[in-house]
């Protein structure tokens, strides 16, 4: 048995359309989705606004809400409830040269209408946490933009958020790159520095993606622990990365298993979840995989941290003691090697 509670988000099972060829396997339907990760023994579904509001744009507010309502029924009849929403800002032809941080005012007023409308959507939905990955808010040109005005700008965007809700709280999701070249907000570091310049730094938090502190040049469970240090993680969305690619979604472990085994330790050993915040997944299958293994990438990733999570409960705090007071660096190492592979 897990300590943890699970989400997932339906963009986690898709066709496999990517950037450079078309659909592979057939589209499952959003309902069909919420009843397999339900069967999974998910426990939340993590949201962008046009998952649960698909034509978001065509709509009025009070339309907007009622289709959410509809969803949070779905939610009600598999006995899941949502975890946030995340205002889904790059794919919108209004947002490709940044939401919050575009050089268009209309194009930055259009960000924040959608925002308020992710809130509007999270309030029917029962929960109170609005994510924000900043896809597209930086530069592919390094002089298109001031760096410092940029940043004001996130931080006035975030604002505006607090301000037109006194619950609601907001998760910054770091990445330092793609699909732009430079990001304003590449680190867990950036987030906390952010949170603290807003009008409400005890509403606006973290979530660490593992593969994007990996695009960083850095190791996931610091990136965590830095965080749970400040009392800022929220969110983790647990993934893998073979090296500083694209951002590849990878099922957790398959690449990286002692980094993996760290990410997990690190939350177990400071009691994540304490506080009602879930161990997401964010990961996609590989493109050739067939129709009928479209949730194998996710049943892997849930069996992957499950397993590692016995292994942190293994672990030999002791023995640990011992091998830095000795300076045993080695034999710590070998030990670890040793509990992974489950061998004396």
């Amino acid at each position: 048995m897990s300590k943890f509670k699970f989400s997932v988000g339906p963009w986690n099972v898709h066709d496999g359309a990517d950037t450079y060829g078309p659909a592979v396997r057939t589209t499952i339907s959003f309902e069909d989705k919420i009843k397999k990760f339900a069967e999974m023994g998910f426990s939340a579904i993590q949201f962008h606004d046009d998952d649960a509001v698909p034509n978001i744009n065509e709509l009025t507010e009070e339309e907007i809400k009622a289709e959410a309502r509809k969803v949070k029924e779905v939610l009600d009849k598999y006995q899941l409830a949502a975890e946030f929403v995340a205002p889904r800002l790059w794919m919108d032809p209004h947002t490709i040269d940044g939401a919050y941080m575009s050089t268009s005012e209309k194009d930055r007023q259009f960000a924040i209408w959608r925002s308020y409308r992710s809130i509007d959507i999270a309030n029917e939905l029962g929960c109170d946490k609005i994510v924000l990955w900043l896809a597209r808010e930086g530069t592919l040109c390094a002089e298109s933009k001031s760096p410092v005005e940029a940043t004001k700008q996130l931080v006035d965007a975030i604002n505006k958020m607090l301000q037109y809700d006194s619950k609601i709280k907001i998760l910054i999701e770091p990445k330092p790159n793609e699909p732009i070249d430079r990001s304003i907000c590449g680190t867990m570091g950036h987030v906390l520095a952010v949170s603290a310049a807003t009008i409400d730094p005890s509403r606006v938090g973290g979530l660490l993606e593992s593969a994007h502190a990996v695009l960083a040049g850095l190791d996931p469970s610091h990136e965590i622990g830095f965080a749970l240090a400040m009392n800022k993680l929220w969110g983790v969305h647990l993934n893998d990365q073979n090296g500083l690619k694209f951002d590849q979604d990878k099922s957790f472990g398959v690449e990286n298993l002692r980094q993996a085994f760290n990410q997990i330790k690190v939350l177990v050993e400071n009691n994540y979840g304490a506080n009602g915040e879930y161990v997401g997944l964010d990961v996609k299958a590989m493109r050739s995989t067939i129709d009928k293994d479209s949730y194998k990438h996710l049943e892997n990733s849930l069996g992957i941290v499950k397993a590692l999570e016995e292994k942190v409960n293994m672990f030999d705090y002791d023995y640990q003691k011992q091998c830095v007071e000795r300076r045993d660096f080695e034999g710590l190492e070998m030990y670890v090697m040793k509990l992974l592979m489950g061998i004396e």
